[in-house]
């Protein structure tokens, strides 16, 4: 990979591309406030949740250290596109993320998998009852409506992290800042709401924007490793399995790459998660190769089907706690 110059850094792709974002964030915004009081503004919203999402792409390459070689200007361009502009906080993902990439489905250790709205082992199905057994035995039909929740979720989850009074003083001065970008974001982004639209139509405005941000979000991190093996975690493996054998990619063209930020490349982004989204589509013909030479199952399969595997997975993980003909 090295010698292929593919984790090189790509500064010239990061400008525009960051540039790029910038300017249609601001262009929706501004049609926000050009249209005023609409419920055409559901589209400004629908196009806004796109450009969230994308957003959020930029704040997770930043988080690998993907765009710049200074550590410094990776967290500059984290905060300000995660905290500042989609009020999602970057310290959290970014603990919570690099514990995922340690462990990718690895039971006890990657938070991606741990026990919640979603049942991703039987071992944690079996153990439900009340409604949250109901939830898990329709998981599967439920999935894609949970996810219209998702971005409130990351929110949540994101300010609870920055309330808990734990770490040094270092990371209690990011916390700080990180506090401070939440509380801007969150100012202006009510203020723009509730000052240009009517009372009823900020808020079906902010659901239907913050419910579609997060089904984007969910829809483009869903396929990367769900219903792909799970280790136990007594289980050990080496490196290279624990990444590959996890992970799926997405077949696709530059649109895929696109829509989906360069996850489509899980095995690779798994194996080199500094590598810059763009040298990713070239590193996969090195990386299936040589798992073909080692006899390394690489996974790859088309968007639509990624997410049928998934609900087959979630399907049977709910099966312990259905009746016994249907199961």
């Amino acid at each position: 990979m090295k010698q292929s110059g593919l984790l090189r850094r790509r500064p010239g792709y990061y400008s525009v591309k960051v540039g790029a974002n910038l300017l249609l964030l601001a262009a929706g915004w501004t049609a926000f406030a050009l249209i005023g009081q609409s419920w055409w503004q559901l589209v400004t919203a629908a196009f806004l949740a796109v450009m969230f999402t994308q957003t959020g792409f930029i704040g997770h390459d930043a988080g690998h250290h993907q765009i710049a070689a200074s550590k410094r200007v990776n967290n500059l361009l984290g905060r300000v596109h995660a905290d500042l502009l989609i009020g999602l906080s970057y310290g959290w993902w970014i603990s919570k993320h690099n514990r995922h990439h340690s462990h990718p489905n690895h039971v006890d250790r990657d938070p991606d998998i741990a026990d919640g709205a979603i049942a991703f082992t039987e071992d944690q199905a079996r153990v439900r009852s009340g409604a949250y057994a109901w939830l898990a035995r329709h998981q599967a039909w439920l999935f894609f409506p949970m996810l219209l929740l998702e971005g409130l979720a990351l929110h949540v989850a994101g300010v609870q992290a920055l309330l808990e009074r734990t770490g040094n003083a270092n990371s209690r001065k990011a916390k700080l800042t990180e506090a401070g970008l939440l509380t801007a974001h969150v100012a202006g982004y009510l203020a723009a709401l509730f000052v240009v639209l009517s009372p009823l139509q900020a808020v079906v405005f902010l659901l239907v924007h913050q419910g579609l941000f997060g089904l984007y979000m969910g829809c483009s991190f869903a396929p990367n490793h769900k219903g792909m093996p799970i280790f136990g975690k007594d289980d050990r493996i080496d490196f290279l399995r624990r990444q590959v054998l996890t992970s799926r990619n997405i077949r696709g063209h530059r649109f895929t790459d696109f829509a989906l930020g360069g996850l489509n490349y899980q095995i690779e982004h798994h194996l080199f998660p500094s590598m810059p989204r763009p040298s990713l589509r070239h590193a996969q013909k090195l990386v299936r190769s040589f798992c073909a030479r080692h006899g390394i199952a690489y996974h790859e399969t088309g968007l639509f089907d990624s997410y049928a595997q998934v609900l087959r997975h979630l399907h049977a993980v709910g099966g312990p706690l259905r009746p016994e003909l249907e199961y």
